[in-house]
C-alpha cells in the first residue's frame, strides 16, 4: 500500500492575528499586522503591574489589556482588566454588550452584584480569593466595601468588550433635560444637579 504524498506541505491557517495598529478596524478586531513582522512581545504584556490613579470622582481606575496595546489579543475573543478601588471605590452601574465577564478579588473586600433582565438581583460580599461572573449585556457595578485599598482582575469573552456607564450615560452628556427628566422621573432640580457633578450640559 503506498500513500501519496502532496508535493507542498500543508498550508495551515494561523492560529492568530495580531493587532496592526495602524491597519483599519472593524467590529471583530483589528486588520492582522504581517506574520513577519509578529514578535513574541506581541503576545505578552505588562501593563497590568502598575496600580491606576484613583484620585476622581469614583476613586476607582480601571487598567484595561485590549487590542492593540495588548496586540496578540486581536481577534481571540478574550481580554482582561485591573480593576483598583481606593476606600469608598465604586465602578458604577455599566455594561459590557459585547461580553461576559469574570472578576477575581486579589486584595481587600468587594460588594459586587448585577440585575438581571427579570430586574432580580445577584449581589454577593467577595473577599480574597473569590470570583464572580457577570453575564453579558446586564448591568452590574462593583463597591470596595472594605476598609482599606481593593483590587481585583477581570476578563472578558471578547478582545472588544465594549463599555457603557450608566451614570454617564445619563448626565454626562448633552441630552436635553427634560428628555432625562421626563425618561427617568427625577425632578429637574436633581438631573442638573447630576449634570454639573458629571460634566453634562443642556
Amino acid at each position: 500500500m503506498t500513500i501519496d504524498t502532496p508535493s507542498q506541505p500543508c498550508a495551515f491557517p494561523p492560529h492568530f492575528c495580531v493587532a496592526d495598529p495602524k491597519g483599519p478596524q472593524n467590529p471583530s478586531g483589528y486588520s492582522c499586522k504581517n506574520p513577519d513582522q509578529v514578535t513574541e512581545n506581541d503576545f505578552a504584556f505588562s501593563g497590568l503591574a502598575k496600580a491606576g490613579n484613583t484620585s476622581n470622582i469614583i476613586k476607582a481606575a480601571v487598567t484595561p489589556a485590549f487590542a492593540p496595546a495588548f496586540a496578540g489579543l486581536n481577534g481571540l475573543d478574550v481580554s482582561l482588566a485591573r480593576l483598583d478601588l481606593a476606600g469608598g471605590g465604586v465602578i458604577p452601574l455599566h455594561t459590557h454588550p459585547g461580553a461576559s465577564e469574570v472578576l477575581v478579588v486579589i486584595q481587600g473586600t468587594i460588594c459586587a452584584g448585577f440585575i438581571s433582565s427579570a430586574n432580580k438581583v445577584y449581589l454577593k460580599t467577595l473577599s480574597r480569593g473569590d470570583s464572580m461572573v457577570f453575564p453579558q449585556g446586564l448591568l452590574h457595578f462593583q463597591l470596595n466595601s472594605g476598609t482599606g485599598p481593593a483590587l481585583a482582575f477581570v476578563a472578558f469573552g471578547s478582545s472588544s468588550p465594549g463599555l457603557q456607564i450608566l451614570p454617564f450615560a445619563l448626565f454626562a452628556n448633552d441630552l436635553p433635560s427634560e428628555l432625562v427628566e421626563a425618561t427617568t422621573f427625577l425632578s429637574d432640580e436633581e438631573v442638573k444637579k447630576l449634570k454639573g457633578v458629571l460634566g453634562g450640559t443642556n
